[in-house]
């Protein structure tokens, strides 16, 4: 049985790919800041035929990557979906940029995901899809940036992609493949009801995405619908 794990999957993306993995007969190791708290994530682990592990996981905390590896030790690890990220507040514009939000926006969209793999970079190369997904976004692209603003975000997004670039050269040797993801402007609490994509049509794109990666792909920047972006 193939195993999938996702932080970030107490709701909206997260949740929906706990949902559709576990409908695929996939194990989910699925890590969310507060267990207690997720009462959907527990209503589909608790189904019968669903294989669902709720796991304690705060992207803010360094040392929460070590609680992982000690919770799960040589389990292998097919995917492993840095999902969880934070917004930061809204009014990041020129010229009253806080550099605390910078530093904490860095910290949990850019630093942990690097920490996460790291820590668990061995349950990936000792699996049989070998693949790590970060959830990245569009407004991290330097090449796709003509509207400037949302710089706590935008620089933390962007230091996501080069941290996905340079896992994909490190880690190619042990057949593993990183690539980023954009996942749309997505009705969730983040992107809010008026926008285009569904959660139901990113989570479909993204999981036919990581069906068909190969290590060809390694280092590259994908849209939900699996169309390939600029850095």
């Amino acid at each position: 049985m193939k195993t999938v794990l996702i932080t970030g999957a107490n709701r909206g993306i997260g949740l929906e790919h706990v949902h559709r993995f576990a409908k695929r007969g996939i194990q989910v190791l699925a890590a969310v800041r507060s267990p207690t708290d997720a009462v959907e994530l527990h209503k589909l682990a608790d189904t019968p035929g669903n294989f669902i592990t709720v796991l304690p996981y705060d992207a803010s905390d360094p040392a929460a990557p070590a609680g992982l590896k000690a919770a799960l030790g040589d389990t292998s690890i097919d995917l492993l979906f840095a999902n969880a990220g934070v917004m930061g507040e809204r009014k990041q514009s020129f010229g009253s940029v806080d550099v605390e939000e910078v530093l904490h926006l860095v910290r949990v969209n850019s630093l942990a995901p690097l920490k996460l793999a790291e820590a668990l970079a061995d349950n990936v190369a000792n699996s049989a899809n070998k693949l790590i997904a970060l959830q990245s976004s569009q407004m991290g692209s330097i090449g796709d940036n003509s509207s400037g603003g949302y710089y706590a975000y935008r620089v933390s997004k962007a230091a996501l992609n080069m941290v996905a670039k340079s896992m994909s050269n490190d880690l190619r040797s042990r057949g593993v493949i990183t690539v980023a993801l954009h996942p749309g402007w997505v009705q969730t609490r983040m992107g809010g009801a008026g926008a285009p994509v569904t959660v139901a049509q990113c989570v479909a794109g993204q999981q036919a995405l990581f069906d068909r990666v190969t290590l060809l792909d390694s280092g590259h920047f994908f849209n939900y619908d699996g169309r390939e972006l600029p850095w």
